[in-house]
């Protein structure tokens, strides 16, 4: 079993930065490809980036490429989404979530296994 905890959401204007962090727990960390996705009031939820096991590969969302980076540290189980020049229509309940035992990159919601609770980000402009 693992558990995800998000923090680091809250208010900024836009221009602003937030870096959100992802505290996973269980031993298997190291070998999930983690993912952040992203749930704005009526919309769909989307996946806004994704790092392997190994961390040798990315994705992100068209939306947020050049702005956002995603990062993992093993040694912490953490998994970080470095957010710069956010935009109003960046705001949204952010998650983390975990894909077990994968060495690829995994966009669909439906293919992960484990999710954080949800950390709330909003952008004023």
């Amino acid at each position: 079993q693992v558990q995800l905890v998000e923090s680091g959401g809250g208010l900024v204007q836009a221009g602003g930065s937030l870096r959100l962090s992802c505290a996973a727990s269980g031993p298997t960390f190291s070998r999930n490809t983690m993912g952040w996705f992203r749930q704005a009031p009526g919309k769909d939820r989307e996946c806004v980036a994704a790092i392997t096991s190994s961390g040798s590969s990315t994705y992100y969302a068209d939306s947020v490429k050049g702005r956002f980076t995603i990062s993992r540290d093993d040694a912490k189980s953490t998994v970080y989404l470095q957010m710069n020049n956010l935009k109003p229509e960046d705001t949204a309940v952010y998650y983390c979530a975990a894909h077990a035992g994968s060495s690829l990159i995994v966009i669909s919601g439906r293919s992960y296994h484990y999710w954080g609770q949800g950390t709330q980000v909003t952008i004023s402009s």
